[in-house]
């Protein structure tokens, strides 16, 4: 029987061109992971990560700090390689799950931490959970993600020619920086929200910033055309992570962009209430997107048919491939639009991304699809990582004019994802 004999496992910090804010908090720097298994057949497989310890759990970046935070979620991620060696390959989807207690309970010692999160756990178990895709692919001889992923959903049909990159606008984007964006060709603008200028519980004063800031990026891009929308101008997708208490403070929020002339121009809003207080969105009058709070099938499930949320963030490059085409069938049974969300990834996990986003369906607004990448915006030094992509090079690497154009070639090779990567 074909057995994991072996693992290594790297990490290299990436320092971000300025702070990077949302929740609340802020990251200096974002971890890249490399992981590889070998198997008994002499098959290997590379599997990426990025470590966002702030997105994927607030108490602990509260807690432990950036460091320690990065440190712990390292060391799952190598304790998660360990506890596989010796195991009989099987499908990815299915050893994840066999993962997943034993190392939520690491991590739950590790920390100190009663209520460490899922998302942690997955987030830490990315690199692991592709490494083993990319090494059950090799030892079955099947490079094609539609196959492999065939037994879990069968929503991965589509092929979009056109994917249009979702830039993101944090706390600080500056005016100068947005107009570059809208100049390259931007038409939905992924915005954060939820800032905290005077402190996290002060929910007013950050009502007022978020309704200031929305208002103000609506006055610098909202005149501009576009042949990507059915408005035929940008639109926007704002970004809670979490941090409003209330379906009433969303409903000023709304309220306020009804009255300024662009309600219409919100496509979506994700994640306004935190998991622990979960609100019923059904009566709201954009769609509601389920992201962190997503960590499983069952998550999904529920917040569609308990809560009336109407798209989900797909994130195989925060919350594993395997849990991703989980949620993906979840929401293809009910008709929930989905699409892949970025989490400031590295230009080869970009791809990981773009295999999944384009054989996604068109969100309704949009007449192309659509993917999330800031990487480029973040990353001090996207250059040097853009040499080491295993598709630098190839015509779907890089955006023109603000769009990702796929051809044949793309859809062949899954956009290179299952070639080897020889550094983070």
């Amino acid at each position: 029987m074909n057995t994991i004999l072996s693992h290594e496992c790297t990490c290299r910090p990436e320092p971000l061109i300025s702070p990077f804010g949302f929740k609340g908090g802020t990251l200096t720097e974002l971890w890249q992971v490399v992981c590889r298994l070998w198997d008994s057949e002499g098959h290997h497989g590379i599997g990426l990560g990025v470590q966002s310890v702030l997105w994927s759990d607030s108490a602990v970046f509260a807690r432990l700090g950036q460091e320690q935070g990065n440190q712990l979620m390292l060391s799952m991620t190598r304790h998660a390689l360990l506890l596989l060696e010796g195991r009989p390959l099987s499908r990815p989807d299915l050893m994840l799950h066999d993962l997943i207690p034993a190392l939520w309970e690491y991590g739950r010692r590790k920390s100190g931490l009663k209520n460490l999160r899922l998302t942690f756990v997955l987030n830490a178990l990315t690199p692991v959970d592709w490494a083993l895709w990319q090494l059950y692919a090799k030892a079955c001889g099947c490079l094609q993600l539609t196959r492999l992923a065939a037994p879990i959903t069968s929503a991965l049909s589509c092929r979009q020619p056109l994917l249009g990159g979702i830039p993101l606008i944090s706390y600080g984007t500056s005016p100068e920086e947005i107009l570059r964006l809208a100049g390259e060709g931007a038409f939905l603008y992924k915005i954060k929200i939820g800032s905290a200028p005077e402190g996290p519980h002060q929910l007013d004063a950050m009502l007022e910033w978020d309704c200031r800031r929305l208002l103000d990026i609506h006055k610098l891009v909202s005149g501009r055309a576009t042949p990507h929308t059915h408005c035929g101008h940008p639109m926007y997708y704002l970004d809670a992570n979490g941090r409003y208490d209330s379906p009433e403070r969303v409903e000023r929020l709304l309220d306020f962009a009804s009255r300024q002339g662009f309600l219409d121009r919100i496509l979506l809003l994700e994640e306004p209430f935190a998991e622990d207080n979960l609100q019923n969105v059904r009566h709201l009058p954009i769609p509601v997107v389920g992201d962190e709070s997503a960590h499983s099938a069952d998550d999904a499930r529920r917040l569609i048919e308990e809560y009336g949320y109407s798209a989900m963030a797909l994130k195989p490059v925060a919350k594993t491939l395997s849990v991703t085409l989980e949620v993906l069938e979840v929401a293809r049974q009910r008709r929930i639009p989905c699409f892949c969300a970025d989490l400031t990834v590295n230009p080869a996990m970009t791809e990981y991304n773009k295999a999944l986003a384009a054989r996604l369906p068109l969100l309704p607004g949009l007449k192309c699809g659509v993917m999330e990448s800031n990487g480029a915006q973040n990353y001090l030094a996207w250059d040097r990582m853009l040499s080491e992509d295993p598709a630098a090079g190839e015509s779907w690497a890089l955006p023109a004019k603000g769009l990702y154009r796929l051809n044949h070639d793309f859809f062949q090779n899954d956009g290179g994802i299952w070639r080897d990567v020889l550094s983070p």
